[in-house]
């Protein structure tokens, strides 16, 4: 029986990971649950979004299954998916696309995974105000950060069967910062002669995603570019609440949706779990679950086909209740 750390968040993230949770059971999943709820008003006003037991907890169990939390705006916070990623180096975000033909939209057999590099480029925050009219930003690419999340990349696509790994970039513009990712890409794909290596600004690939996102397999690039591209990958399949992602390093993993926390609808009864869960799925795999993950997986699959019990989101009438309830039905 594997431990993990569960942050419910605030907005939707409460009720969607209590059904996470609730659905794992029900599959057979062999985990137990440290449970905290972050990000709510009472850490806020105690100058904290995250109370410290929670670091303690995943700094225990090494396994972190995170809602979506808000950040508030114009209060001093940094965002906490930054700090997250920071403080535990969980340097890889690998965020899968994948169409699903019981959700329509314009684009059919999309299967792109995204590797995006998660503790530099202009996510490190450092800005500089140089005079009153002006303000300088940070852009920073080392040497080490890259080479680590493109050889992942490459690594994925040997272990995964997957034909292509393309790195996104704009060193034409940027010479030196996306230039050294951009060499250090050309120097590591020749370890992997397998495996078709290919790059493209990161203008271009935008373009090239909804005009024939088919010609993409796995992705690679600089943190900023890999945020910007891989909510644009969700649109293809349906949206950000169908898109998981997993937050990896080298000692802790985190999994998220990637989906913010819609206080608008909170409450309601019609959230879309889906993203957590799928992430959930990934956490499973993580863990050698590798089988609750896949009944998991196909129960989805099959009540998304039936179109009866999925939210409105999904352009559906059911709610999160009934999409749990169908869900477990057919685990």
């Amino acid at each position: 029986m594997k431990k993990i750390t569960v942050f419910k968040g605030d907005g939707i993230g409460p009720e969607i990971t209590d059904i996470v949770m609730e659905i794992m059971t029900a599959a057979g999943a062999e985990l137990e649950y440290e449970v905290f709820r972050v990000g709510n008003q009472e850490y806020l006003d105690h100058g904290a979004l995250i109370p410290e037991p929670a670091f303690a907890s995943f700094e225990a169990t090494k396994v972190l299954l995170k809602s979506p939390i808000t950040t508030p705006i114009g209060k001093g916070f940094r965002s906490l998916n930054v700090t997250l990623r920071e403080k535990y180096d969980l340097y890889a975000n690998i965020r899968p696309a994948k169409s699903n033909h019981a959700v329509v939209t314009p684009f059919q057999n999309v299967d792109i995974v995204v590797f995006r590099e998660n503790t530099e480029d202009l996510y490190v925050g450092i800005e500089e105000q140089v005079d009153e009219n002006t303000i300088v930003a940070k852009k920073i690419i080392t040497r080490k950060a890259s080479e680590r999340i493109i050889r992942d990349a490459f690594e994925y696509a040997k272990t995964h069967g997957r034909k292509k790994v393309t790195c996104v970039h704009k060193a034409n513009i940027l010479k030196m910062t996306d230039g050294l990712f951009l060499g250090i890409f050309n120097e590591m794909k020749a370890e992997y002669p397998e495996i078709k290596a290919d790059d493209k600004i990161v203008d271009n690939v935008c373009m090239q995603l909804v005009m024939n996102p088919q010609q993409f397999d796995v992705m690679v690039m600089p943190n900023l570019y890999g945020d910007i591209v891989s909510d644009l990958t969700s649109g293809l399949i349906g949206g950000l609440g169908l898109l998981p992602s997993s937050n990896l390093g080298s000692d802790y993993a985190m999994f998220e949706a990637v989906h913010g926390s819609a206080p608008d609808i909170a409450g309601k009864g019609i959230a879309n779990p889906t993203a957590l869960l799928w992430s959930a799925c990934m956490m499973l795999e993580y863990l050698g679950q590798e089988d609750v993950a896949a009944k998991i997986r196909k129960a989805v699959d099959e009540v998304l086909a039936e179109a009866q019990d999925i939210t409105p989101d999904l352009h559906g009438t059911g709610t999160t209740e009934s999409y749990k309830n169908a869900i477990i039905k057919h685990l």
